[in-house]
């Protein structure tokens, strides 16, 4: 049995003594120890030796002490998986030298064999949850189909996505067909990754906002609530697009337990366009961690109290800054275990 189990039950809906807490991307660059491993090894020899991943997953659950870990990983092993070659450049982010353009290079996507592929994924999440020893749950994630799509379509990170984009609507059914393999994939990977250990789920639509309302739904939520319909059973999903605020009503009709929300939409807005019946995560502004640590508690107080506690975790709008302080982060976490009514 999980030690701390408050943030399994907030997902649940359960009433809580007061809300989980954890931070999107808090495996990462904001710590001295994560950078110390950076310098040494590059980003997919940490992906890809379960000692690393692990060991980078624990860093912040015995430094800044959050209710749950998420398994340091990439959205773009999935890819990597499927015969799309990726590569990460410093200062540029995820580049595809390849990008996909047309049919052809579609037929040439495979669902790959999982074990096959990223065994390495499975390997550390079980290390993972030796050394929490049952402390906090362990969350493992996914990218959504769409956003995987948009880097493998525009070759690397957009400000609009418009190859991508224009690539659904000049082909639709090439862009359909590689949605589906890469849905396919993703529902096979993270079935793997419960069955290793992972107690929730989530996934990341990063780039849901770029779409209209309508796109969106054709695009994006159809093959995400595909994922949501296959794990239900077997998990907890939560699913976090940034800047989708008009897609909450539409999503807190599924599965799903929970929905992430940004900074861009009022606890108040998320709660009404959800109807108040599933379990909410967010929304603090990473860069509001920048804040004096005063300000800093005084804000996730209010935003608690805007949220309400029960069917509420705590987290940021998006993934922690590299810039912020630890003792910031510390005091994010800490203002949410002082709250009280």
């Amino acid at each position: 049995m999980i030690k701390n189990d408050l943030f399994l039950r907030a997902l649940k809906g359960e009433t809580v003594e007061r809300p989980p807490v954890w931070m999107m991307r808090q495996a990462g660059r904001y710590l001295p120890e994560f950078r110390a491993l950076r310098d040494k090894y590059d980003f997919f020899t940490r992906c890809e030796t379960p000692e690393l991943a692990a060991e980078i997953t624990v860093q912040p659950i015995r430094i800044v002490k959050p209710d749950a870990a998420i398994l340091f990983s990439d959205i773009l092993v999935v890819p990597r998986a499927m015969g799309i070659h990726v590569e990460l450049k410093d200062n540029l982010g995820p580049i595809i030298p390849d990008p996909i353009r047309t049919m052809e290079q579609v037929n040439q996507v495979f669902i790959p064999d999982i074990e096959e592929t990223l065994g390495y994924v499975m390997d550390a999440i079980k290390l993972t949850k030796e050394m929490l020893n049952d402390e906090v749950p362990l969350i493992g994630f996914a990218g959504s189909p769409w956003t995987i799509f948009c880097y493998a379509v525009e070759g690397k990170g957009s400000k609009s996505f418009d190859t991508a984009k224009g690539f659904c609507f000049s082909n639709p059914v090439a862009a359909h067909t590689l949605l589906q393999k890469i849905t396919d994939t993703t529902i096979l990977y993270l079935k793997e990754k419960v069955k290793a250990g992972c107690n929730a789920i989530q996934i990341f639509d990063s780039w849901g906002g770029m779409l209209s309302p309508a796109d969106y739904q054709e695009f994006s939520w159809k093959y995400i609530n595909q994922i949501v319909e296959a794990l239900a059973e077997e998990t907890e999903v939560i699913v976090f697009g940034k800047g989708c605020w008009f897609a909450l009503n539409e999503m807190s009709k599924s599965k799903a337990s929970a929905l992430g929300v940004d900074w861009t939409c009022s606890p108040r807005n998320a709660r009404y366009l959800t109807g108040g019946n599933i379990t909410l995560q967010g929304n603090f502004d990473p860069s509001r961690l920048l804040s004096p640590i005063p300000t800093i508690k005084k804000m996730v107080h209010e935003m608690i109290d805007e949220f309400g506690k029960d069917k509420y975790i705590v987290n940021l709008g998006h993934g922690i800054l590299p810039n912020i302080p630890v003792d910031h982060a510390k005091a994010f976490v800490e203002a949410v275990k002082e709250y009280n009514q």
